[in-house]
């Protein structure tokens, strides 16, 4: 692997390792499943695709993925496990989708929280706008990001921590998400990789830690983007399990807009 970017905030995380991606995809496939059914076309793009666990999973079930990251780090990884038939992957800045695309798509898909790294109107909007103009009448853009409704008011500081077996010793990885909303809306996060082993003393050592600027979009933005860039039905859940969103309680929010 060539050596990490150090102005690319993911070029030093191991997402693949610290997420049950297994047991994630299993839970999120009934929606995913319910989005795509229906999409007039098999072609499906993958927008901040990261380490492409969701755009292998749609390619070995026969859909045709372009999965785009503007993270070069996380492009390398998914090349580096294998590129299976039917997906592509490709380094891109996704507020030039009208320049990156040249085909149509039956269905988008963004998830993990992509949608906070685009920091203002203007990125949203040009993102939202180039994927408007690349998908097909009766194309389906399903969206998942985290709530910021309740981040903001309740002041949420960390999302819940990951363990997962340390495949390079006896111990366990500990995924730790720190969070910080600021008074203009914008979240300093905080994503850090921790090694504890409970018979050694310190018991935690710290592997990497990064400090991401991330845009608390909250839920009423995110429905009046999705309308000025042309998406008349816009269907919005708390969660992929499609329970009715409550800005309180809901740690996701996710939207299903055509």
């Amino acid at each position: 692997m060539s050596q990490p970017d150090p102005t690319d905030p993911y070029s030093r995380l191991d997402y693949r390792r610290l997420i049950a991606w297994p047991a994630r995809i299993e839970r999120e496939w009934p929606l995913l499943e319910a989005v795509l059914e229906d999409a007039p076309s098999r072609r499906v793009l993958d927008l901040g695709c990261g380490t492409g666990e969701h755009a292998r999973f749609l390619a070995e079930k026969g859909f045709e993925v372009l999965a785009i990251d503007r993270s070069a780090a996380m492009i390398e990884a998914l090349r580096e496990v294998g590129i299976p038939a039917g997906l592509t992957c490709m380094h891109g800045d996704l507020t030039h989708l009208g320049e990156l695309l040249d085909d149509d798509f039956g269905a988008a898909i963004c998830l993990g929280n992509t949608l906070p790294h685009l920091l203002n109107e203007l990125q949203l909007g040009r993102m939202l706008d180039g994927l408007r103009r690349h998908l097909l009448p009766g194309g389906a853009f399903l969206l998942q990001l985290l709530n910021y409704r309740r981040i903001a008011d309740q002041q949420v500081r960390h999302l819940p921590l990951n363990f997962r077996p340390d495949p390079d010793g006896d111990g366990e990885l500990v995924f730790l998400r720190l969070m910080e909303t600021r008074d203009d809306g914008m979240v300093r996060f905080c994503p850090t990789t921790l090694r504890y082993r409970g018979d050694r003393d310190p018991p935690v050592e710290l592997l990497r830690s990064r400090n991401v600027l991330l845009k608390g979009w909250q839920p009423a933005e995110v429905d009046a983007a999705l309308a000025d860039a042309g998406f008349a039905q816009r269907d919005y859940f708390g969660g992929v399990d499609r329970q009715p969103f409550d800005p309180a309680a809901s740690h996701d929010l996710v939207a299903i807009a055509r």
